[in-house]
């Protein structure tokens, strides 16, 4: 009979669906990685097109982004793991505002109203040399 499990052929309703749903989700998973990756390449090749500036900047703001990990090891025990970016946002003189990643050992150095010379190239920070703070 014409049952959940059973429609009358020999197959059932999960023989039918599953590969069906494991395909859409094993691409799901491939196509978001095949996303990212292709972002990560174009932003890393625009860095590299870009010419290395050096500007007069004011360090405007100060960010740390902490994410953290669980993992499992064989014995059944779970480890943590944590990892801190840092990200200062400068504005230039013409008013454009920027985020950049800056190093750990920069970060803690940079006070927000701090004037100097920043010198980056696209998205990839290379340094700051401070003038002073307002």
């Amino acid at each position: 009979m014409g049952g959940f499990g059973f429609d009358g052929y020999g197959f059932s309703l999960m023989e039918t669906l599953f590969p069906v749903i494991f395909f859409a989700i094993f691409a799901l998973i491939i196509g978001t990685f095949i996303v990212f990756l292709v972002k990560g390449l174009s932003q890393w090749s625009k860095n590299n097109a870009s010419p290395v500036l050096t500007v007069e900047a004011k360090v405007v703001t100060k960010r740390a982004d902490v994410s953290n990990r669980l993992d499992s090891d064989s014995d059944g025990m779970t480890h943590r793991h944590s990892s801190t970016s840092y990200y200062v946002t400068f504005q230039v003189e013409s008013g454009d505002r920027m985020e950049l990643h800056v190093p750990d050992q920069e970060f803690g150095l940079l006070v927000e109203g701090d004037r100097g010379r920043l010198t980056f190239q696209g998205t990839r920070y290379h340094g700051f040399v401070r003038y002073g703070v307002d």
